[in-house]
């Protein structure tokens, strides 16, 4: 028996929801989808110049290189830019999004998933909008899409519908729920922002540790087996649906810098034997006090950058004391002054959830479900003291060390991103529990008095106590070499803070006063509503636009970043298809130069470890001889008046050595690269290579690169003798085979990172192909699971449209 619809009660609602999403996104980044622009973010410009090499290999030929030299000399292109032909959730995503340009799709989905969160927990579609606006439009959502964390914003996105698919299969109907579930989490995953689905995970953690206390106490505890193998299953087809890009990442990380050091002696501080090092690691913790941005947001200052102030501010003031005309004052002000003065290196803002919100989930812990208020208030917990990081060492030091995966992520203050969700979540639980129960609630008023208490009195403190903070930056004694006064920036911190701190008084003692009148009836429970819904946006709004505003955007961003330079013009008339380039002032953090030559340098943060130990023990101590094997020839100098300098002496594509220097560490194949003639001799690692010989006779040999393609290398060889052949590129077990004379056949790695092969006395074609089977493997089994998640959504819809009536009536919620 099919089950009735009813068209304006079990659609209409939804429709309206979408449309309202949509004009929320519209209008916000109408710049985008009205008049053509973009934003200069950051990374995604870094990705562009990246992945240029890869992107135009794809469209030249149809397929995957799966490798580049355009950064840092060569590495595989998993974390760069590869699809997987295999895997369909991108065209998923795709409908879901309505095909919206970055940045708006991000925010739309976002909304999209919250919606149906909430719905699923059964709120009324008014509150779930709410709710699903408090959510997605957290600050930081809105601060990592300026950045151009488009893929990080992603992954979060896809969190609440993770959820959804759980509670769903856990409390209503266990087949459609691990469908919704098999889903979420594949698109999740899609994204490949593993550090935001391994703190989606703590979350669920902290849920099932919970549900499993009350399962036991109330005797279901064989029901909740039995649905959450079920829901095992649909994880399991998940990653199958993503595993070409989870089997080749997993594969690339344990050469990363995310995997294990061969070096007995650490870089620079402290390690573990695998992952990364600790204090690069824990670079970003959010201070404790900072958590207060939570309810404040300019608690700290806002940006450490660009915050914008007005000409009542102290630092205008200044400026104009400084004999500045009135026009450059304003200019400067316009262009952003670093006002946060908190204990991170720098931010581009503070994370705010709402101070309406917080005031909620305050309410939330007295009147919500128990296990579900533990369940939020233990994940909030949680959240709160990871992103501490290393300002709670006892803690998050032993979650480092110990706690499997978490060693592998960096910048812990994105584990307030667990916060953002379980706080509003909470939040809006408790709204809906209020309007829909307010009668039923024991001691309502006064558990309300309490919550707006709390929170409201939390900001008059700060506001009438703000003066006795330092408000001193780290970035002060940097203002203070220019000559500006850091009186005036710090009582404009100050100000900031106070002002703040008096802004969400306001918006608590509105959201209070209305749920204080519809409890006393003199409010309707849809004016309530509204007005509450109101609030959140108009708070959480004003906010974002703090950080991500019209004026951030601009036309042909990504022309104008990658027009080339005088240097670049100079270098590219030089037509040998392969060579090298060093950036010199940026050379690690840059990926622009990478759009147009074949960089040492680049921009990544999983960059392949061994090549990050030559960069600290070598390149960046000016060790030539290295650059010279990597065959760098040209050097970008910065200096106009001449930016370019060639590089004497590159050693070229390949070259025949006579001498082979054996060690039997790493340690030792590292240091020998000190005082090494390149050239002629090569330094093999005899605990892991062997060679036929220690010398050889180089004489009359050549040896020249005739092919260049990112993923095959062709060479010519005459070896007069015998000899031992070095190329500069980098070696990679995994996935490069070496062929001669159209054989494959082995070759070693020397120099610590080079590659180098034996090659007999005659002419002969040396060929280096990358064909990694994990990638072939990888895609095949994506394939095969993105059928069947296609065969399960299917067999759900089909499912959900027949169930009879009465099965709708038994369904719980939580």
């Amino acid at each position: 028996m099919t089950a009735s619809i009813d068209f304006k009660r079990d659609v209409l609602p939804h429709l309206i929801a979408i449309l309202i999403f949509l004009l929320l996104t519209a209008v916000y980044f109408a710049p985008v989808l009205f008049e053509g622009k973009g934003m200069a973010q950051h990374d995604i410009l870094q990705f562009k110049g990246g992945a240029k090499e890869i992107q135009d290999y794809r469209e030249a030929t149809g397929d995957e290189t799966l490798w580049t030299n355009s950064m840092f000399s060569g590495m595989p292109s998993y974390l760069i830019n590869t699809r997987y032909p295999g895997d369909f959730s991108g065209y998923i995503h795709t409908i879901l999004t309505f095909n919206l340009p970055a940045m708006a799709g991000n925010i739309f989905i976002t909304l999209l998933c919250a919606y149906i969160l909430l719905v699923t927990l059964r709120i009324n579609t008014w509150v779930s909008i709410i709710g699903a606006i408090a959510i997605a439009f957290t600050s930081y959502n809105f601060i990592i899409l300026e950045a151009g964390h488009n893929t990080k914003s992603l992954t979060i996105a896809y969190i609440p519908l993770v959820l959804a698919g759980m509670f769903y299969a856990l409390r209503r109907n266990v087949w459609i729920g691990a469908a919704i579930f098999a889903l979420a989490l594949t698109l999740n995953l899609h994204f490949n922002h593993l550090q935001m689905t391994y703190y989606m995970l703590l979350m669920v953690l902290v849920w099932i540790v919970v549900e499993l206390i009350y399962a036991i106490k109330e005797g279901r505890i064989a029901d909740l087996i039995k649905r959450g193998l079920v829901l095992a299953v649909a994880a399991v087809l998940a990653v199958g649906v993503n595993f070409g890009r989870l089997y080749t990442v997993a594969e690339y990380s344990q050469h990363s810098i995310r995997g294990k050091s061969e070096l007995s002696v650490a870089n620079s501080g402290d390690k573990t034997s695998s992952g990364l090092d600790r204090d690069y690691a824990f670079s970003w913790s959010y201070g404790v006090g900072e958590t207060m941005t939570l309810l404040i947001p300019d608690f700290y200052g806002g940006s450490s950058s660009n915050t914008r102030l007005d000409k009542d501010s102290q630092s205008y003031q200044a400026l104009l004391g400084l004999g500045l005309p009135p026009v450059q004052a304003e200019q400067a002000l316009e262009q952003g002054l670093p006002t946060y003065w908190g204990p991170q290196p720098m931010t581009s803002g503070p994370v705010y959830v709402g101070a309406i919100v917080i005031f909620l989930f305050v309410l939330g812990l007295f009147i919500v479900h128990k296990p579900t208020r533990i369940w939020l208030l233990g994940a909030t917990i949680l959240s709160i003291v990871l992103a501490w990081g290393k300002n709670f060492e006892a803690f998050n030091y032993f979650m480092f060390d110990y706690f499997p995966g978490y060693n592998k992520f960096r910048a812990v203050s994105s584990a307030l991103i667990i916060a953002q969700i379980t706080m509003p979540l909470l939040g809006i639980l408790a709204l809906y529990k209020v309007i829909r129960d307010r009668n039923l609630i024991k001691d309502l008023d006064k558990k309300l008095m309490i919550s707006g208490g709390i929170t409201a009195g939390i900001c008059l403190l700060v506001w009438v106590f703000a003066g006795s903070a330092s408000f001193v930056g780290a970035v002060d004694p940097q203002l203070q070499q220019s000559y500006f006064p850091l009186d005036a920036i710090r009582a404009d911190r100050e100000s900031m803070m106070r002002s703040d701190a008096l802004r969400a008084f306001v918006f608590i003692a509105l959201a209070f006063g209305l749920l204080y009148f519809y409890l006393k009836g003199k409010v309707s429970a849809t004016m309530a509503m509204a007005g509450i819904g109101l609030l959140i946006l108009v708070d959480l709004w004003s906010v974002n636009k703090r950080y991500l505003n019209d004026g951030d955007f601009e036309k042909r961003v990504v022309e104008n970043h990658f027009q080339p330079t005088k240097a670049d013009q100079m270098i590219l008339q030089d037509k040998d298809p392969h060579y090298r380039v060093l950036y010199l002032p940026n050379p690690f953090n840059d990926a622009r130069t990478s759009y147009f030559h074949k960089s040492v340098g680049g921009y990544h943060g999983a960059k392949m470890r061994r090549y990050q130990d030559v960069i600290d023990r070598h390149i960046v101590q000016n060790n030539l001889e290295v650059l010279r094997m990597l065959n760098t020839r040209y050097v970008i100098t910065g200096d106009p008046q001449q930016p370019v300098q060639r590089l004497p002496g590159a050693l070229g594509n390949a070259w025949f050595v006579s001498e082979v220097k054996t060690v039997n560490t790493p340690d030792e194949e590292i240091e020998a690269l000190n005082g090494l003639d390149a050239s002629t001799t090569a330094v093999v690692d005899v605990s892991k290579f062997k060679t036929a010989a220690t010398s050889y006779n180089a004489e009359g040999s050549t040896i020249e690169l005739t092919e260049y393609q990112p993923n095959a290398l062709t060479y010519a060889v005459n070896a007069a003798q015998a000899g031992l052949a070095v190329f500069s590129e980098v070696y990679y077990a995994d996935g490069w085979q070496a062929y001669l004379n159209g054989k494959p056949v082995d070759h070693i790695r020397v120099n610590y990172i080079l590659r180098a092969m034996e090659v007999p006395a005659g002419k002969h074609t040396i060929e280096f192909k990358f064909e990694p089977s994990s990638y072939t493997l990888g895609n095949t089994i994506s394939l095969i699971s993105s059928i069947l998640l296609l065969v399960v959504i299917g067999g759900a819809i089909f499912y959900g449209m027949r169930r009879k009536p009465a099965e709708v009536e038994k369904e719980v919620i939580v």
